[in-house]
């Protein structure tokens, strides 16, 4: 079943007092009043949610979460993530969408979470509409780039933007105290093409679907395990909330201009 944001965390609570077990797609709602009911309704009917953040799942940045737990690259100083599609979504879905930061930098603030291990302390966006102006007409940006601090002391960049002509753009990059970790761009192949006139190379996967394909059955896979075995899911409600606070941060400092705090 499939259901728009502004449906899920009444669906979440429903779901919890029917005592079903839930798996719902990111966020789970615009509001936080309304995140922590449901998260509510979830621990007092003791049902297992999941929160679909499935890019933790992919196989690229859990190998670099898997090196920077193990300690290869040292202590996280810097983390920069790029993220952009290759075109704007529907002016009518830009309008419910709840704006970049809720809907398509979300999936960066639980990625830099889930990379650095820490949480976000401040956020400083600066943004403007630079692709398509029906989006600042609908209220929104439609490119940005944010910086954070985080508690453990690494600082970060998230680089957004609704267009990329050339493709699908996902990249990341840890530097530490004793190496760092570059994610490149998947690609349909690996050839490369070279002659005296040029170097040709394929451009990135499209979109979503053809990046993240493998990602998205992972982590399904890990819902119906964890049911099974009866533990708790990887990506927790807390995990589902915690990305929305910080959007909903940059979204004030993009108002305002000025940096936003978080409690770490």
């Amino acid at each position: 079943m499939c259901s728009s944001t502004n449906t899920h965390s009444q669906m979440i609570i429903e779901a919890a007092q029917a005592g079903k077990h839930i798996f719902c797609e990111k966020p789970i709602d615009f509001s936080i009043d309304r995140i922590q009911a449901a998260l509510d309704a979830v621990e007092k009917a003791g049902v297992k949610l999941q929160i679909g953040f499935n890019r933790r799942f992919d196989h690229n940045f859990k190998r670099v979460r898997e090196l920077i737990q193990n300690g290869e690259i040292g202590d996280v100083q810097i983390v920069n993530v790029i993220s952009r599609d290759p075109a704007p979504p529907p002016i009518e879905y830009v309008k419910v969408s709840g704006g970049l930061f809720l809907d398509m930098t979300i999936h960066d603030f639980d990625m830099v979470r889930y990379l650095t291990g820490s949480e976000v302390t401040e956020v400083y966006t600066n943004a403007g509409v630079l692709v398509d102006e029906r989006i600042g007409e609908a209220g929104d940006v439609d490119t940005a780039l944010i910086s954070l601090k985080f508690q453990n002391g690494a600082i970060g960049t998230i680089d957004n933007c609704r267009q990329a002509v050339f493709g699908y753009d996902q990249r990341v990059e840890v530097l530490g105290s004793k190496g760092g970790i570059t994610v490149t761009n998947d690609i349909p192949t690996n050839v490369v093409l070279s002659t005296d006139s040029a170097v040709i190379a394929g451009k990135p996967k499209y979109f979503f679907l053809e990046r993240y394909l493998e990602s998205y059955e992972a982590e399904m896979k890990e819902f119906f395990r964890c049911i099974l075995n009866d533990t708790e899911p990887v990506v927790s409600g807390i995990d589902g909330l915690k990305p929305v606070l910080i959007g909903l941060a940059a979204q004030e400092s993009c108002r305002t201009g000025k940096p936003v705090k978080l409690e770490g």
